[in-house]
């Protein structure tokens, strides 16, 4: 279906919202009005929650709407539409009780263009809707092989909510905490049609104003917003929400320096020195206006190395071989040289910094040690590197920098690594098909357990997630009884036990745990700092 409002454009109407954005607000508070404004690099591509699959998409959504459940800095799983849930027994069966004060944003896909309360029949539509397969969207695999086949999602009476697996998964809390699985309105859903992307209709802490895409989208405050502070203050303490789409990073770097911007994120070479000394902390000249926050992020940088049985013959299929390259890597010098102290040396497995299962004691990894590297390759019958043949290593352009780095500290081993350039998408390309025996990767958790870690070496899992063809009966032995193991600490057992069998067959080369870089002007306060990096805008504040 079509929208019934007709499309605004001009470069004027844009410019007009950024500066009356809250004109809801009544008169008398023109004065009091804050705004929030940042820049994303990428444009938004959807406002639809079962399309939010990047970080541009997930913080708009976030403003938008609400999930039956939250996550905290912390990373624990809170109430949110539903104020409290019971998980059965054999952990199959999970029964939410709802609020009964939340209320769908107003909008004329509802009669006399007011909207109503949230109910149990609103969250069984939402979940139904997402695994359409009339209509496929990317949020679809949060239930995909999860759920019951008959009865997954049920509304036992408007305050009950009912979700039945078919199998005992324990990440499924934290996947509900994610933007995919918001709760949206049937009516406005039929109403829009795909237009629901340029016409979202939600219950969170801020209403849809105006996207001109490309170019702005502005959200204001939710006046019937259900959350409330510690004091009983009504959130969110912001009127409205500006976010532009300045593709360059070194553009929106200086207009974050002018004051144009309240807010900026991320590392990048063009001016990382700009920002941050070498140590690490941020410029002096910049602190009278400015703070930097930084916290783990939930992401792993590596080195993938293919070594199923299909990969052709070569030095890497060797364990001595990967343990000797891991050795090999001063990481923490690597850090300090190319990315200003953000990040962490990868010194445990897989799973990084910022999950509650993280335990670099229980499962050490790997550090710098040139002699051990040395002994390594001795015994894997090429000393000093004696008649090693050159190793290739397929990296994008982006860490070109990086992979130099890595590949001189080899030099020094006598490991020769040539590094082969590839674009992003084709390089993509080669790792799913299984055309890259070595190559530079990352990994970002889908939601806060280490197991969206382990599932990249399950090995009935194909690439992706498993673009290295890890083969392990054991790993795999302690990966299916994690998921259903209802006790956290025997959880958490069985995934240290993963990352020790990591380390020991190293399928990757360990590089780094990244760190979120979060930059802001003095005058905000209750930026959220998580591992996930969500930028959650509702107990954020801003003096005039």
């Amino acid at each position: 279906m079509f929208s019934k409002r007709p499309v605004l454009g001009g470069t004027w109407i844009v410019l007009s919202l950024l500066c009356f954005a809250a004109c809801d607000q009544p008169d008398s508070l023109t004065e009091t009005r804050t705004s929030f404004r940042y820049n994303q690099h990428n444009p938004v591509t959807s406002l639809d929650p079962a399309f939010a699959r990047t970080q541009n998409n997930i913080w708009a959504v976030d403003c938008l709407f609400n999930g039956l459940v939250q996550m905290d800095d912390s990373l624990h799983v809170k109430p949110c539409i539903a104020k409290h849930w019971t998980i059965s027994s054999d952990a199959l069966t999970y029964r939410f009780v709802l609020r009964d004060d939340v209320y769908f944003h107003d909008n004329e896909a509802f009669p006399g263009g007011k909207g109503r309360r949230v109910v149990a029949s609103d969250v069984v539509y939402s979940f139904q809707r997402l695994v359409d397969d009339a209509w496929p969207k990317p949020g679809s695999w949060i239930f995909k092989d999860r759920v019951a086949a008959d009865t997954a999602f049920v509304a036992e009476n408007d305050s009950t909510f009912v979700l039945r697996l078919a199998a005992p998964f324990q990440p499924m809390l934290q996947i509900l905490t994610m933007q995919y699985a918001s709760v949206v309105p049937k009516e406005a859903c039929e109403f829009y049609g795909r237009d629901f992307r340029r016409h979202p209709v939600g219950t969170g802490p801020f209403k849809f104003k105006i996207w001109a895409e490309n170019q702005a989208l502005v959200v204001v405050k939710n006046e019937r917003y259900f959350e409330k502070d510690e004091h009983g203050t009504r959130l969110p303490y912001l009127d409205a929400v500006k976010t532009t789409f300045i593709s360059d990073r070194k553009t929106a770097f200086l207009e974050f320096k002018k004051g144009n911007l309240d807010y900026f994120f991320g590392l990048e070479s063009s001016y990382i020195n700009e920002l941050l000394t070498p140590d690490g902390d941020l410029q002096p000249a910049l602190s009278r206006n400015f703070y930097f926050l930084k916290n783990p992020y939930l992401n792993t940088e590596y080195l993938g190395i293919r070594i199923d049985s299909q990969a052709s013959v070569g030095p890497l299929q060797l364990k001595k071989i990967r343990q000797a390259l891991n050795y090999g890597i001063d990481r923490a010098q690597m850090l300090r040289a190319l990315r200003n102290n953000a990040g962490r040396p990868a010194d445990s497995g897989f799973a990084p910094r910022g999950l509650p299962s993280f335990d670099n004691i229980a499962a050490p990894g790997y550090s710098f040690d040139p002699a051990k590297a040395a002994r390594l390759l001795a015994e894997a019958g090429f000393p000093t590197g004696k008649n090693l043949p050159p190793i290739t290593l397929l990296c994008n352009q982006d860490y070109l920098d990086l992979c130099t780095f890595i590949t001189r500290q080899w030099e020094d081993l006598g490991i020769k690594v040539n590094i082969d350039m590839t674009e992003t998408a084709l390089l993509r390309e080669r790792m799913r098909k299984g055309q890259a025996p070595f190559f530079r990767a990352s990994w970002i958790a889908d939601y806060p357990d280490a197991e969206s870690f382990y599932t990249c070496f399950y090995s009935k899992n194909a690439a992706p997630p498993n673009y290295t063809r890890f083969q392990n009966a054991g790993l795999d032995r302690l990966y299916t009884s994690s998921l259903k193991e209802t006790d956290p600490e025997k959880r958490y057992l069985m995934y240290r036990q993963i990352d020790r069998i990591l380390i020991e067959e190293a399928p990757v080369v360990f590089l780094f745990y990244d760190e979120t870089a979060q930059f802001s002007s003095n005058n905000i306060s209750g930026l959220p700092r998580n591992a996930i990096n969500l930028l959650s805008l509702k107990r954020v504040k801003k003096k005039n």
